[in-house]
């Protein structure tokens, strides 16, 4: 052991485990920023908002698979328990670092004072303080351990000191890092070969199966064994939004996202199959819009590395519990022997509805409207992204959008996208882009969305954090409009358009003020020069698309009762 302060042990740690950005709002565990800056490459990015932080910390965890730290003194403990909400509900190895009240001040009317730690507990997997300088060495690989084993998700030490200044307090410390929870997943358990078996034996004797693959499937790296065994097997692929990039829609056997946020025709084979197998997803309410796909009593399959979610929302008929990467290597190497079984009818009914929803599509994909059809933005981008780049969407009409109209085009393209945050994408963005520094990161956000953090671009300009922001604006949270109409009866007033229409900004111009590239599209022919300028600039981007008003995203499909 070696004597030395907390903050040099915290450190020391950060560094062993492979973090290379911290997100923060000072002021917190200050000695330890100073020992970060001697001692270690880390950058320690200053966001405008605690929130902010926790979601730029989110992206750069889903980004690289790696643990993504945030940091906030205790007066804005609360702001950071908000902004991991996000990582929650999506599994994203996120921890947290706060301050907290030293026990001979409590109760005694501190200035900002608050109990805190009661907060984190719900949207954490492992919330504790740290008491004494002693702990710090196994708190901190405990925090670790917690946040990418098993199903990942966020963590939360508070640090004692409302600014966290146990930190600068010695003891004799050793310096240890597990290196197997450097990155999701530590371990990958392996399945029953058993269950294995049975399950191939049950997809081959199925007429309409089909695999959906969620944002399981991508924590796993599970993307190219999907797609192996799908050809393989013949059975067509459908994605949750959280797994999208499991499975390009360049692939003959991709199907879309059904559900909520979804394609018509992707919804429709989910209907119509007689087996689903759900690949790392809980099957929530937004992949099956409310537990209504697949029809009741179509049988299921699921493998998952939480046994919690094997049959929570639907029976199973056969449950698999281990790594979903692992699951689908060994059915690959299982079948490998067989032959591909005869599904010509399946395949080209799947083919129909695809094509179908295309056709209803090419229309709007198309438009010289102006201002510009949502569709043929989404539509440029699709054909536009670059092969490497990384697709980081907001939730809501953005994500309405991504789900009906985007494709990915190449099995290298990434996508994330927000489990519910409006707000959240352009943030994490930014996060994800520190952690790909050498890959074009592009967000793709409404203007509602972007109102949430704005002040954050002059967080990139400030830190050369050279992301750029697609922003659909429209001036407006239109997403709204279909609630509001029903809420009135269909008789809009004045009153009621205040509650979802905005002031008209040119986003473009705060940008360049700000001492970002601000790019302002007007007309659809400057949509690609407006990319092309974006990804040669090598600086923080913000491209501006003024859209129609009244263009409302398509609803979810339902079948006829």
């Amino acid at each position: 052991m070696t004597r030395m302060t907390g903050a040099r042990c915290l450190a020391q740690t950060l560094a062993g485990y492979g973090v290379s950005h911290v997100f923060m709002v000072p002021a917190v565990l200050r000695r330890s920023m100073a020992e970060i800056e001697r001692g270690t490459d880390i950058r320690v990015i200053h966001t405008h908002g605690e929130k902010s932080a926790a979601y730029m910390a989110d992206g750069y965890a889903r980004a690289c698979g790696r643990p993504g730290v945030c940091m906030a003194q205790q007066v804005g403990a609360l702001n950071l328990a908000a902004g991991l909400r996000d990582p929650w509900l999506a599994g994203s190895p996120v921890i947290a670092m706060t301050g907290g009240s030293r026990p001979e001040r409590r109760w005694r009317g501190l200035y900002q004072e608050a109990e805190d730690l009661p907060a984190f507990e719900q949207y954490t997997k492992w919330n504790a303080s740290v008491d004494t300088v002693s702990r710090f060495p196994d708190m901190l690989r405990q925090a670790f351990r917690a946040a990418t084993s098993g199903a990942p998700g966020p963590v939360h030490l508070q640090f004692q000191g409302q600014e966290g200044e146990i930190d600068r307090e010695e003891a004799d410390l050793e310096v240890t890092v597990d290196a197997a929870f450097t990155r999701v997943p530590p371990f990958r358990p392996l399945p029953d070969p058993e269950q294995v078996r049975r399950a191939l034996a049950r997809i081959a004797a199925a007429e309409r199966p089909v695999l959906l693959a969620g944002g399981g499937a991508r924590h796993s790296g599970a993307g190219e064994a999907l797609r192996r065994l799908a050809h393989k097997l013949q059975v067509p692929v459908l994605t949750s939004l959280n797994g999208r990039d499991t499975m390009p829609d360049s692939d003959p056997l991709a199907v879309g996202i059904p559900g909520t946020y979804s394609r018509r025709s992707a919804s429709q084979v989910l209907h119509e199959a007689d087996l689903a197998v759900f690949v790392g997803t809980r099957a929530g309410s937004m992949v099956t819009h409310f537990w209504s796909l697949p029809r009741p009593g179509t049988a299921i399959i699921q493998i998952d590395i939480d046994p919690a979610v094997i049959g929570r929302n639907y029976p199973v008929e056969i449950g698999i519990n281990a790594d979903a990467r692992s699951t689908l290597e060994a059915m690959l190497a299982a079948a490998n022997d067989s032959a591909p079984p005869a599904r010509a009818a399946w395949l080209a009914r799947v083919h129909e509805h695809g094509a179908k929803w295309r056709q209803e599509r090419s229309g709007l994909i198309a438009s010289d409207n102006r201002p510009l059809r949502p569709e043929r933005l989404c539509n440029e981008l699709s054909r536009w992204l670059p092969p490497e780049a990384l697709l980081v969407v907001d939730t809501g009409h953005a994500g309405m959008w991504m789900a009906s109209m985007f494709e990915l085009e190449h099995a290298t393209q990434g996508f994330m996208r927000s489990a519910g945050h409006l707000g959240w994408a352009f943030s994490a963005g930014l996060g994800a882009k520190c952690a790909l520094p050498d890959r074009p990161v592009i967000t793709f956000t409404g203007d509602l969305g972007l109102w949430y953090h704005i002040g954050e671009l002059e967080t990139a300009v400030r830190h050369g954090i050279n992301a750029i922001t697609v922003v659909n604006n429209n001036h407006s949270g239109n997403q709204s409009k279909r609630g509001f109409d029903v809420a009135y009866e269909g008789q809009a007033t004045a009153r009621s358009r205040e509650l979802w229409v905005h002031n008209e900004v040119n986003f473009a111009r705060i940008a360049e003020e700000i001492g970002a590239v601000g790019i302002r599209v007007e007309d659809p022919a400057q949509l690609r020069a407006a990319f092309e300028q974006a990804l040669a600039a090598d600086r923080p981007v913000l491209i501006d698309v003024t859209t129609d008003i009244d263009a409302l995203a398509p609803l979810a499909w339902e079948a006829a009762l």
